[in-house]
């Protein structure tokens, strides 16, 4: 074969290696389940074989697992998931991380069924608690939501100090999962979990972090700096155009 020959064979399997993003494997018995609904609706009637389709292609859709480029740097910490922010206010960290009673701010990533649900480590470090809490599934847009619906969390140590992260269960989701435990580390940006469908991840800051992002503002997990250690800056302000 022809070195150029061999250049353009490479060029051409990265090129179908960026057009098709991956697919988690959390996903396979899920778009199998799909699949077979979508033969068995079609041997009901035709028209159903359709729907069967657009809906397996939702969740092939739904469970995709892009690569992200992520800032290495311990001073920021970066989205833990794909969404719309929708909440950076002050509020107590869940009573089973035994935090305390002080306030942490907190940054909101609520997730819609359309979002990618993989969550990502906000910030680099050891892993030193994980608590699963039953609870409700109510839509996880809702303030209350972080007190009554089922939730993960989990306690990253980092360089600055003890930040919480707590996957939430949402109105349809009825599927937490956590991939790490403890003791384990973790490096900023890497995968830790994923919800199913449709559900919401709160990051709590050390007061010595400063948010980045505004309520209303698209984060990309494992890419959108959300916070920053160490600044004194105001955090940004969102103004609808």
């Amino acid at each position: 074969m022809k070195p150029h020959e061999s250049a353009n064979d490479m060029n051409l399997l990265d090129t179908i290696r960026h057009t098709f993003v991956p697919i988690h494997r959390e996903g396979y018995p899920f778009i199998a389940a799909f699949a077979v609904g979508t033969v068995i609706l079609g041997l009901i009637w035709d028209p159903l074989f359709w729907i069967g389709v657009i809906l397996t292609a939702w969740c092939v859709y739904f469970f995709r697992d892009p690569p992200r480029v992520t800032p290495v740097d311990d001073k920021l910490v970066i989205a833990p998931a794909d969404g719309i922010v929708s909440s950076v206010k002050p509020a107590v960290p869940p009573a089973e991380l035994g935090l305390g009673d002080e306030e942490m701010t907190r940054i909101s990533v609520f997730m819609n069924v359309f979002s990618c649900h993989i969550n990502r480590a906000p910030v680099r470090g050891r892993i030193s608690a994980v608590e699963h809490r039953p609870g409700r599934f109510l839509n996880a847009e809702l303030d209350k939501a972080s007190r009554e619906n089922e939730r993960n969390s989990l306690i990253i140590e980092s360089a600055h100090g003890p930040v919480p992260v707590v996957q939430i269960a949402g109105l349809v989701a009825r599927r937490i999962v956590c991939w790490v435990d403890v003791p384990g580390e973790v490096a900023v940006g890497e995968r830790f979990g994923l919800i199913r469908f449709g559900s919401r991840v709160d990051v709590y800051l050390p007061e010595n972090a400063r948010p980045r992002v505004a309520v209303g503002q698209l984060a990309v997990g494992g890419e959108t700096v959300i916070a920053e250690f160490g600044s004194e800056a105001p955090p940004p302000v969102v103004r609808a155009s």
